[in-house]
């Protein structure tokens, strides 16, 4: 999930990537992420699909699908197709979606999305059981939309990480410090489900090299809205909910 205000925080890296594009000699576009050659992310996946027993499924915000800097399709490149499921939409009824009702009413399913009944990863039994782990894909208002708006992904078990770096993807804002992308939140996730650590730089390493590009010509890295609040460097009134929330 990524930041409510993406849209208006990433104006800057948007209009440096058009500028990019616009100035690369090869005009061969990538046929999967759609980037000019030179600057494609898709070299920097791993040559062959990651081997492993979870299923990772991605419920995504039709918008999301428009947006360049988009990180899902990462995920998608680097995981084998039977692991892997995408279902696109705002609310979601069993007579389109069977496959994703049938999922959500699975025991082994689990919806990465923090809330007070979720828990933490690190407590599920991944020894005894393999899981099919859940995303919301969108900015986080999207996300929250989508998952007010179709009870039935409210009565999936809900898990949440614990994460002690800040995102990699400093091209994009983030709501606090320590808010991970999509890609990272179901990096962190896997790596733990499965017991392999390496999991996470291994898919997070053509999200660093987005990124890179982005910022060799022209992004500039940008700040969560936690850093900027406490900072006094957020531009817009501070609600009376981000108070409370930063201890304001």
């Amino acid at each position: 999930m990524d930041s409510d205000d993406e849209d208006c925080d990433t104006v800057f890296a948007t209009l440096s990537q058009l500028d990019l594009e616009r100035n690369v000699e090869a005009r061969t576009l990538c046929s999967f992420c759609k980037r000019p050659q030179r600057v494609c992310w898709c070299q920097y996946v791993v040559s062959e699909p990651i081997s492993i027993k979870s299923k990772v499924i991605i419920v995504q915000h039709p918008f999301e699908e428009k947006r360049c800097l988009r990180t899902a399709p990462m995920l998608e490149k680097a995981l084998p197709p039977s692991n892997f499921s995408r279902f696109r939409g705002k609310i979601f009824n069993e007579r389109r979606f069977p496959e994703l009702f049938e999922l959500a009413q699975n025991q082994q399913s689990i919806l990465l999305y923090p809330g007070e009944k979720a828990k933490l990863v690190e407590e599920l039994d991944v020894n005894q059981q393999v899981y099919n782990l859940i995303l919301l894909d969108g900015t986080w208002a999207q996300a929250r939309a989508i998952y007010n708006q179709n009870p039935f992904l409210q009565s999936i078990q809900q898990v949440k990480l614990n994460p002690e770096q800040k995102s990699r993807y400093v091209i994009r804002s983030q709501p606090d410090d320590l808010s991970l992308s999509t890609l990272e939140s179901a990096a962190s996730a896997l790596a733990t489900l499965e017991g392999r650590p390496e999991i996470v730089d291994v898919l997070v390493r053509p999200l660093v090299a987005l990124c890179d590009f982005q910022l060799q010509h022209g992004a500039l890295v940008h700040q969560s809205k936690e850093y900027l609040i406490r900072n006094g460097l957020f531009k817009k009134k501070i609600s009376k909910k981000l108070k409370n929330k930063y201890g304001l």
